[in-house]
């Protein structure tokens, strides 16, 4: 007589249909261990911050390079919207290097508005910065349809300065007033800042590319211009994208923070993806010098 074997019981059964989701469990715990790991590591910590602030000092030394070529190219002009832009380039990167050259310092302040302060205040430059952009191009676009452009510089001017008003009443509350709910409006204004810059982008990027598209005269010169126009709006309108979603997520989630010295690669991505790629890629796109004789009237970014 054959012998009988006997089924699984229903334990074994149940053990072995769960061990796919048990494995997946024991990854997860394995990848929470080990990020945890990184983050609470000097060594990571100081490999991410010092990579960072030797990014930011490559950028800001190529807009600086750039800065005085412009300069040797064309010097009988003054501060053209080019030079400016590069300048602040060479600031809002060079800032940052010191900044993340520091952040063992920077990172650790008794008082948290100082760091606050010394990570914010670039980021609101480096929206300055690019919003230069939206107002070059909204230039352009109001003199091809004949309307009038002697606000846009003022509202560029008061947008600004609002901004910079609401952000300094905000730290002078902070430093003065220690509410644990301050600090997330703080985030969310900042997001706001970054998704009226995605906006600007969006909508006159949008309007001089279409409008350059339209144009009926095929060439080499508005091929380029529409390459340049449509590339720097994806790149800039991108980056303040994930500026403004991972700094809203971060107000409701403190494992998202980017004001702590324990998040080291997330804020290696963070900053090389919202600001040192896309100065980088810009920079490059916008590498050409001006001709050495334009006119008065208009100096084109180039």
């Amino acid at each position: 007589m054959r012998k009988l074997v006997p089924s699984p019981s229903l334990p074994t059964a149940t053990a072995l249909a769960g061990t796919p989701e048990m494995a997946a469990v024991a990854l997860a715990l394995a990848l929470r261990g080990w990020w945890e790991e990184v983050n609470g590591s000097p060594a990571w910590q100081d490999g991410a911050f010092f990579s960072l602030s030797a990014a930011y000092a490559l950028v800001s030394a190529v807009a600086l390079v750039q800065l005085i070529r412009i300069q040797l190219r064309v010097p009988e002009f003054g501060w053209t919207t080019q030079k400016v832009f590069h300048l602040m380039n060479f600031v809002v990167n060079g800032v940052r290097a010191v900044v993340f050259g520091f952040h063992a310092q920077v990172f650790l302040f008794q008082t948290k508005v100082y760091t606050l302060v010394l990570l914010d205040l670039p980021g609101l430059l480096f929206f300055s910065t690019y919003t230069l952009l939206v107002l070059f191009w909204a230039e352009i676009y109001h003199q091809a349809k004949n309307l009038p452009t002697d606000k846009l510089r003022i509202i560029y001017m008061a947008v600004n300065g609002v901004i910079y008003v609401i952000q300094v009443c905000i730290w002078i509350y902070l430093g003065t007033n220690d509410s644990p709910l301050l600090e997330p409006v703080s985030k969310i204004f900042i997001s706001v800042v970054s998704f009226l810059a995605l906006l600007g982008f969006l909508i006159y990027g949008g309007r001089l590319f279409f409008m350059l598209r339209r144009f009926p005269i095929e060439s080499k010169g508005r091929r380029k211009k529409l390459y340049e126009v449509g590339t720097v709006t994806a790149i800039c309108f991108t980056c303040f994208l994930i500026r403004c979603i991972v700094v809203a997520m971060s107000s409701f989630d403190p494992d998202l923070s980017l004001e702590v010295l324990d998040h080291p690669i997330l804020d290696f991505f963070y900053y090389m993806l919202t600001e040192i790629l896309p100065s980088a890629l810009v920079l490059f796109i916008l590498r050409k010098l001006p001709p050495k004789r334009v006119s008065a009237q208009y100096h084109p970014i180039r």
